[in-house]
């Protein structure tokens, strides 16, 4: 069990590794050994999350998700498996924990009374400088 919060943690059971040839860095081994990882994580499925932190962590996902529910990471940044592994498993703590925060409801505010005087004086002030350069009236 993967601890994110005091409510959200991630069950290690939802978790599946396989481990592909990486592209990139390397040298002499990077045709011979299978070091990039690609962690699957089913969120649609995970009984550990809370309905709303799942929403918005599949939301959160967007390309990686799979029609399925399932979070797709690849990992290959670095030249060992362990590395790539922890690297992996960071990025979708992170995403869970930025899925966790419940974001902020926006209070609508009105217009103060001097922002309204001064939004109209600036409106006179134009109109009266766009009439000064009209034609004057043929008499």
């Amino acid at each position: 069990m993967i601890r994110i919060d005091s409510r959200t943690s991630i069950d290690e059971n939802d978790l599946r590794e396989s481990f592909i040839r990486a592209s990139g860095p390397g040298g002499q081994n990077v045709n011979k050994v299978s070091t990039a990882v690609e962690l699957r994580y089913d969120a649609r499925g995970a009984t550990t999350l809370p309905e709303d932190v799942r929403e918005r962590l599949m939301r959160l996902a967007g390309s990686r998700l799979t029609l399925d529910g399932v979070i797709v990471l690849l990992a290959q940044k670095f030249r060992t498996q362990e590395r790539n592994r922890a690297d992996a498993l960071e990025r979708l703590t992170a995403m869970v924990r930025q899925a966790a925060a419940r974001p902020k409801k926006r209070i609508a505010t009105r217009p103060t009374l001097g922002s309204k005087t001064r939004r109209l004086t600036a409106k006179k002030i134009a109109s009266s400088t766009k009439s000064l350069r009209r034609k004057p009236p043929d008499i």
